[in-house]
């Protein structure tokens, strides 16, 4: 499950997992997030906030997770990935060589830092 919160107004995603990831929470993400985008041409940021990755439900949870992703990457500008998990910090590390948006890892105590960095426009 992953609970959610669009911010119109600063063109902001936030993401916090709660439980393992399930495709249809990806559907709902789509469902808010898609129009958003096609108002607006792209997302400012996302946020990630989360103390560890809670993994998938199963395989169709993944493929939808993947599936979001691809069709979502070259319309946000960065992503902030906020927690203190090991996994967590090497994320950004990884999805760079996926996805376009620049990505940053801030410990879970900064999770102002990160929305200001967000916000920036620089």
């Amino acid at each position: 499950m992953i609970e959610h919160e669009l911010r119109p107004t600063d063109g902001l995603l936030l993401l916090r997992p709660k439980d393992r990831l399930e495709a249809a929470d990806f559907e709902k993400l789509a469902a808010e997030v898609d129009p958003y985008i096609e108002a607006n041409g792209k997302l400012r940021g996302v946020m990630i906030a989360a103390p560890s990755f809670p993994g998938w439900k199963d395989f169709a949870a993944l493929v939808a997770h993947l599936r979001f992703v691809r069709e979502h990457h070259r319309k946000v500008e960065k992503v902030a990935v906020v927690g203190d998990s090991g996994s967590l910090s090497v994320a950004p590390k990884v999805a760079a060589h996926f996805v376009r948006a620049e990505l940053r890892h801030f410990s879970e105590s900064d999770g102002e830092a990160a929305l200001a960095w967000l916000r920036d426009p620089g």
